[in-house]
């Protein structure tokens, strides 16, 4: 045991983003994980399930959704909370919690601000902080830096707070990206995960609707060149040093890896990834050098996409709290690794106490 004696685990999950289902099962598998019979001799664990309207549950009925026994029906949990109250964490018992372990995909969330909440307890949490949070969210932020430290991206084109209702506007815009960039392109909200509010863009004729629906996101928008690449995907754990996993590959049957297809398609993932060994270290090496330049520790996605022609190593983006669904890669590039899922929750708070 940790310290003596068993650690109390907080796992916080659910949220008001637009991955909010995708948090529950993440969190359903970590749930799992740490009520293994060799965990369970180290951790416990309460839940605090916070609903599509900012609602947080108390631990009993947070259980519940993880176990299976009441759905995830934010229309009937609405109301079970007073919101007449000032203080929405009234009643909700932490105090005994040692260590949070926060699987909140997305805004309010994954961009820093459960951290920053969560700061004001003064316990240790799984995960980077406040801002490797915030900056591996903003993909616009995200790769300005990547940019400044000269790693390897695919060709750009960022807009804020453009108005498309604007004919002079959204002709500029329009002429910038067919000026600049080639097709196909991907039109990307600046914060979202999980592909959501992502189109691929083969011609002008749809490049204001894709614009569009980025907008409905998030009000800054990225436009990305579209090449022939593979994906490839790095897991990270660690702090004062960081550690690589092994290197993935997802090879997806639809036109490009949409939300549809990470979450509900039989992808073949293969692990690891059959590249030069060459390329997997350099893949590696940029995946710790990108971490550090967004003060991201803890555990951490890395995804990179590598020309199919050139093997050319091109950084896509991190994710610092990637999916531990049952079809999320971190997890299975962990286990392939020497890591099991109930290994990987208990190496990870580990590494939030430093031990």
């Amino acid at each position: 045991m940790i310290g003596g004696k068993k650690k109390c685990i907080g796992l916080i999950f659910g949220g008001e983003s637009n991955e909010h289902e995708v948090s529950i099962s993440s969190a359903k598998t970590v749930f799992q994980a740490f009520n293994s019979e060799i965990n369970k001799q180290r951790f416990t664990i309460k839940a605090f399930y916070i609903s599509k309207f900012g609602d947080w549950l108390d631990s009993d009925l947070s259980e519940k959704i993880l176990v299976g026994e009441i759905k995830n029906n934010t229309t009937k949990i609405r109301g079970i909370l007073n919101q007449e109250r000032i203080n929405f964490l009234d009643g909700i018992k932490f105090k005994n919690v040692d260590v949070w372990f926060p699987l909140l995909h997305g805004s309010n969330g994954e961009d820093g601000s459960i951290h920053g909440l969560l700061k004001f307890t003064k316990k240790p949490l799984v995960g980077c902080g406040i801002l490797g949070s915030a900056l591996g969210m903003d993909k616009i932020l995200m790769k300005s830096i990547f940019s400044n430290l000269k790693l390897p991206q695919v060709n750009y084109l960022v807009f804020q707070d453009e108005d498309f209702n604007n004919e002079e506007i959204k002709n500029k815009v329009i002429n910038e990206i067919l000026k600049k960039l080639n097709f196909p392109v991907f039109v990307k909200p600046s914060n979202s995960g999980s592909s959501l509010g992502i189109s691929k863009v083969k011609n002008e004729s749809e490049i204001l609707q894709a614009l569009e629906k980025a907008r409905e996101v998030d009000q800054r928008i990225l436009v990305e060149e579209g090449l022939e690449v593979r994906e490839i995907e790095c897991g990270i754990i660690g702090k004062s040093k960081l550690l690589t996993s092994e290197i993935g590959e997802v090879n997806y049957e639809s036109d490009w890896y949409d939300y549809d297809s990470k979450y509900y398609s039989n992808n073949q993932i293969i692990i690891p990834a059959e590249i030069d060994p060459k390329i997997t270290k350099e893949i590696k090496k940029i995946a710790i050098q990108s971490c550090r330049a967004l003060n991201i520790s803890g555990f951490a996605r890395v995804d990179f996409f590598l020309e199919k022609f050139t093997n050319k190593i091109l950084l896509n983006e991190i994710n610092t709290i990637p999916g531990f669904t049952k079809n999320s890669m971190f997890p299975m590039l962990w286990k392939a690794s020497g890591l099991n899922i109930e290994q990987l929750v208990a190496k990870l708070v580990n590494i939030s106490l430093d031990l």
